[in-house]
């Protein structure tokens, strides 16, 4: 069911005492690659939330999510497939929003250099791409995407924008979107052939989530 959040998991020493991680998706297909990927590593509890398709159904599955008193304090990660905008991207790449915008504001994103750096380590060959993530209400095709990009965005999705808006919204806490490309200018998912590309961006996505774990570890660090 759209919405149905994992149990959450306790962090190796069993403590519950640190903020839990969130990472919300909005496909079956992108929850199942998080939850085949490693799951160890995390800094405290841990809830694969998939939300649905689309801004209101990942708008209302958060604020649903957050309002539960063990997710209150939540750092939320927005993850997923996306739309690439750039020449020269390609399905498998991954992209690391400095900022989720849409028609209803701008949210930064926190700790997007420990992103990259892990995510180059964790997924090595793969372009790592760094930049406005915008948002959408429908699937973005051809002009659309070089408007979308002449406005400085360098990827498209549907729900990373809502989900770190309503995230913030509910109370003050570090967030950060992570995509893996499934379609870009050069290879849009109409053509044929695609499916292969699909599979590359579902294998890249499989690998992410110790990432989250290392930057919702980083963000309890203490600091001198």
């Amino acid at each position: 069911m759209a919405g149905d959040p994992e149990s959450p998991e306790d962090s190796p020493d069993g403590s519950k005492e640190s903020p839990p991680l969130l990472v919300a998706c909005a496909l079956g297909i992108e929850r199942f690659a998080l939850r085949t990927g490693e799951r160890t590593g995390a800094a405290g509890p841990v809830t694969v939330l998939r939300t649905g398709m689309g801004p209101k159904a990942a708008e209302r599955a958060v604020t649903r999510a957050l309002a539960d008193e063990a997710l209150r304090e939540a750092a939320v990660v927005a993850t997923g497939f996306c739309a690439g905008l750039a020449p020269g991207m390609h399905p498998g790449d991954l992209v690391v929003a400095e900022e989720t915008r849409d028609p209803d504001g701008t949210t930064p994103c926190v700790g997007t250099e420990l992103l990259v750096r892990e995510l180059v380590r964790a997924v090595p060959g793969r372009t790592v791409h760094i930049g406005p993530l915008t948002g959408s209400d429908h699937v973005v095709r051809g002009q659309e995407r070089s408007e979308l990009l002449a406005k400085g965005a360098i990827a498209v999705d549907m729900e990373s924008a809502a989900t770190l808006r309503s995230a913030v919204r509910v109370g003050p806490r570090p967030v950060a979107a992570v995509r893996v490309v499934v379609d870009a200018p050069e290879h849009e998912l109409v053509r044929i052939g695609t499916v292969r590309g699909g599979i590359s961006a579902f294998h890249v996505l499989r690998s992410v989530l110790p990432v989250f774990f290392e930057w919702h570890r980083n963000l309890l660090l203490p600091r001198r």
